[in-house]
């Protein structure tokens, strides 16, 4: 696990200790600075592991198939070249990649299996098939907004989930992302251009995630959302990303591969 004092990276450890009979602990990174270095990776939660968290990449990386990576993109993008150079394979939950990041990605998963995705809930992947259908259906008279909320600790915005969601409605529509979004509004900004997906952010208090796209027409709206009330069904998924890496050599894929909706 990469970032083992976190949030979610104690989240996925107690996953694997507690609730999976078929995979094993085998390493904990962490910042060089981080004080929870040389402890054990699930003192947290009253167990012994018998794995010390470390900042250096190969020990910590020497005896895993799979990485599991909830960091900062600059982190991700170095604990993949360790993976690429032992043959460990990833599970990238990370988000606020550059489109140049992203490519440094997909040229280590021509060597490595790497399973990246926003956001790793089995229930927002089906929404993302939802808002797919709804957007195909809805792509006359209805101006699309995409809010979402976080928690004040959230360094990127907008999430990486709710850029995914833009990104699957922008597609169904046959437009790009890039050249409809838009992300704030301030002063006096004319009309709403209906050719637009909005962006509206939130940041407070320790909200997990909610995630919301509005389909508003004349006379009625459709909302569709998402709302986590525990990094649980992301570290499930995470476990789940990593069982379907074990049957492939190298590739990039996501949690349509993962969950069969591709």
């Amino acid at each position: 696990m990469a970032g083992a004092s976190g949030r979610m990276g104690r989240m996925l450890i107690e996953a694997v200790i507690a609730a999976s009979d078929d995979m094993v602990l085998s390493g904990a990174l962490d910042l060089a600075d981080s004080p929870a270095l040389g402890q054990d990776a699930a003192a947290f939660a009253g167990h012994t592991s018998g794995v010390i968290i470390t900042a250096d990449l190969h020990a910590g990386l020497a005896n895993a198939q799979v990485l599991i990576d909830f960091t900062r993109p600059d982190g991700t993008l170095a604990h993949l070249t360790a993976c690429r150079a032992l043959g460990v394979k990833a599970v990238i939950g990370t988000t606020g990649f550059t489109e140049a990041q992203k490519s440094v990605i997909a040229d280590h998963a021509r060597h490595i299996a790497i399973m990246m995705a926003p956001n790793m809930s089995v229930g927002v992947n089906v929404v993302l098939k939802l808002l797919d259908t709804a957007a195909r259906m809805l792509d006359e008279g209805y101006d699309i907004e995409i809010i979402e909320a976080h928690h004040r600790h959230k360094v990127d915005a907008p999430s990486g989930t709710a850029l995914k969601m833009g990104e699957v409605v922008a597609a169904a529509l046959g437009r790009k992302l890039k050249d409809c979004a838009v992300y704030g509004r301030e002063g006096v900004t004319g009309e709403r251009d209906p050719s637009t997906i909005g962006f509206a952010t939130i940041r407070g208090g320790d909200v997990v995630g909610d995630h919301t796209v509005l389909f508003a027409g004349i006379g009625e709206r459709i909302e569709i959302s998402h709302k986590s009330s525990s990094r649980a069904t992301y570290a499930q998924g995470s476990l789940r990303a990593a069982r379907f890496l074990a049957e492939r050599a190298c590739g990039l894929f996501d949690m349509n591969d993962v969950l069969g909706l591709a």
